[in-house]
C-alpha cells in the first residue's frame, strides 16, 4: 500500500514538470531545446537542482508548491534552465559561494520577472522587485558576473545576503560546486522514463560527458536562443535583460597580451639557440680534443616580439580617466615579460582628444616605470581620432619608426575616423559596459574589453 502511494506520488511530480515544460513551451518556443535537455532524477534530499545533465526534483515538494500555486513549479523549472544556458554552474571552484549563488538567483529572477509571462507569475516577485531595483541604481545590467562583482567590490552585508537568497531561491547549488569525479553516482541514474526530453531520443539514457563538453553544449543552445530571440526581436523591445545576459555570457573572450603579440616582428636576442645547436659534433669535439668543442652554442636566437607600436590614449570627456590609467599599467605589466618585449623598444604613447595633447616616447622599462609615476590625464575635449593617425604619419617620414607594427586606439569609440587605410596596423579598444557594439572602419581591427579584464 505504502509503495503504491510512493509511486503515485512519484507519477504525479513527473506530470507537474511535464505540465510546467510544456507551458513553457508554448509560452516561449526560443527555449525549445533547452527545456529538452535535463534528464528528470527523483531525489529525496532537496527540493531541486541541476548539474547541467539532470533535473533533481523532491516528489513532495514539488506537488506542495503546486497547490500553494500552480505557477510556481512553471517558474522553478524555468528558473533552473537558465541557470544552464546561462552556464552559471560552470564557474568552478575558487569563488565565493555565498555572492555567487545570489547572484545567479537575483539575475535568474529579475529576467523571469521582466518576461512578464502569467505563467510564471508568482507571489515572491513582489518583495523581489524591491531587491533588484536597489541593485538598478548602482549596477546598470544584472548579469550574474556584475552582481557577484558588486557584492565582493562593496563587502556586502552577508546577513543581508543570506535573507536576500531566501527570497530569491529555486534550487540548491551545492551539486555546482561538486567536481565529475566526487560526484554521487547514485545521481547518474536518469532513464528514458524520467526523461523530460521525450521527443529526443538522441539523449543518453545516462550522460557521461565532462563539465567541459557539458559547457560547450550549452554554450552552444545559448547561442542558437540569442541568435532566435534577435531575429524574432529586431526592434530589441522585448525581452531586455534577458537577451543582455546572453550578450555578456555568449560574447567573444579576448586574451589582451595574446592579442599585443599580433604586433610583434622577427629579432634577435641574446639567447642560446638550442634548435640550431648540434649535440653530436659538440661531444665529439670533447671527446676528441678533451675540452675543446668543434662547435659552440650560438648566442643569439631569432624570435618574433614587439620592438615599435604606438598605444594612442583618447582623452575626450566620455573617457574615464582611471580606466585609461589602468589600460596603461596593464600594457605595462605585459611589456615586463621578455617573451613579449625586446629590452629596447620604440613605443610611442600619445593621448590625443580633438588635438594632441601629449607625446611620449619610451625605450626601455625603466622609461616606462618614470612615465607611470607622473602620468596625468590631459585634454577631456571632443574626439577626432584623424588628428592621431596624421601624428603618427608624420613622425614616419620624419624616421622616428623604422618599421611600425602597429597601433593600437584605447577609445569609447564615438569620433572621427580617417577615410584612409594607413600602412600599419591598427585595433581599436573599447570598454563594453553597456552591451554597446561601436562601428569601425573595415581596415581596423575591433577589440572589445570588459572593465574587469582591464
Amino acid at each position: 500500500m505504502e509503495d503504491d502511494k510512493l509511486n503515485k506520488i512519484e507519477k504525479l511530480a513527473k506530470d507537474v514538470l511535464t505540465l510546467s515544460r510544456n507551458t513553457l513551451l508554448v509560452n516561449l518556443r526560443f527555449l525549445d531545446r533547452a527545456l529538452s535537455m535535463l534528464i528528470y532524477v527523483p531525489c529525496m534530499e532537496y527540493a531541486m537542482m541541476t548539474d547541467g545533465k539532470h533535473l533533481f526534483y523532491n516528489a513532495k515538494y514539488l506537488l506542495e508548491n503546486f497547490k500553494i500555486q500552480r505557477e510556481i513549479p512553471v517558474r522553478d523549472y524555468l528558473h533552473i534552465v537558465m541557470h544552464c544556458v546561462y552556464r552559471h554552474m560552470f564557474i568552478g571552484t575558487e569563488i565565493d559561494r555565498q555572492f555567487w549563488d545570489l547572484a545567479c538567483d537575483i539575475a535568474i529572477e529579475n529576467i523571469i520577472n521582466e518576461l512578464e509571462t502569467k505563467s510564471v507569475e508568482a507571489m515572491r516577485a513582489k518583495k523581489q522587485k524591491a531587491y533588484t531595483e536597489e541593485l538598478k541604481q548602482h549596477i546598470s545590467i544584472l548579469t550574474a558576473e556584475k552582481i557577484y562583482a558588486y557584492f565582493k567590490d562593496t563587502d556586502f552585508d552577508r546577513k543581508k545576503a543570506e535573507y536576500m537568497r531566501k527570497l530569491f531561491k529555486a534550487d540548491d547549488h551545492k551539486i555546482w560546486y561538486i567536481t565529475d569525479d566526487k560526484k554521487d553516482k547514485r545521481y547518474d541514474n536518469g532513464d528514458d522514463s524520467n526523461n523530460g526530453a521525450e521527443n529526443n531520443r538522441d539523449t543518453p539514457t545516462s550522460d557521461t560527458r565532462s563539465q567541459s563538453e557539458l559547457s560547450a553544449a550549452w554554450k552552444e543552445i545559448s547561442e542558437r536562443i540569442q541568435v532566435d530571440i534577435e531575429a524574432f526581436n529586431s526592434q530589441g523591445s522585448l525581452y531586455g535583460s534577458l537577451t543582455q545576459n546572453l550578450k555578456e555570457v555568449n560574447r567573444e573572450k579576448y586574451d589582451y597580451t595574446a592579442f599585443l603579440k599580433k604586433f610583434a616582428v622577427m629579432g634577435e636576442v641574446m639567447k642560446i639557440n638550442d634548435d640550431e645547436f648540434d649535440y653530436i659534433f659538440y661531444t665529439y669535439g670533447l671527446k676528441l680534443y678533451k675540452k675543446m668543442p668543434l662547435i659552440e652554442p650560438l648566442e643569439y636566437k631569432e624570435v618574433k616580439r614587439i620592438r615599435e607600436f604606438v598605444i594612442a590614449i583618447d582623452t575626450s570627456g566620455s573617457v574615464s580617466g582611471d580606466l585609461v590609467q589602468k589600460f596603461i599599467v596593464k600594457t605595462y605589466n605585459i611589456m615586463k615579460s621578455t617573451e613579449s618585449f625586446f629590452s629596447k623598444i620604440n613605443l610611442h604613447i600619445i593621448q590625443c582628444d580633438a588635438e594632441i595633447q601629449e607625446h611620449v616616447k619610451i625605450t626601455s622599462q625603466h622609461e616606462f616605470d618614470e612615465y607611470l609615476k607622473t602620468m596625468q590625464i590631459k585634454g577631456l575635449g571632443g574626439t577626432d581620432f584623424r588628428v592621431v593617425f596624421s601624428f603618427v604619419d608624420r613622425l614616419i617620414r620624419e624616421k622616428e619608426f623604422i618599421n611600425l607594427k602597429g597601433l593600437i586606439y584605447f577609445t569609447d569609440g564615438f569620433g572621427s575616423f580617417p577615410a584612409k587605410m594607413p600602412d600599419y596596423n591598427t585595433a581599436f579598444i573599447f570598454i563594453e559596459d553597456e552591451f554597446n557594439n561601436p562601428e569601425v572602419p573595415p581596415w581596423a581591427i575591433k577589440l572589445i574589453l570588459q572593465k574587469e579584464e582591464i
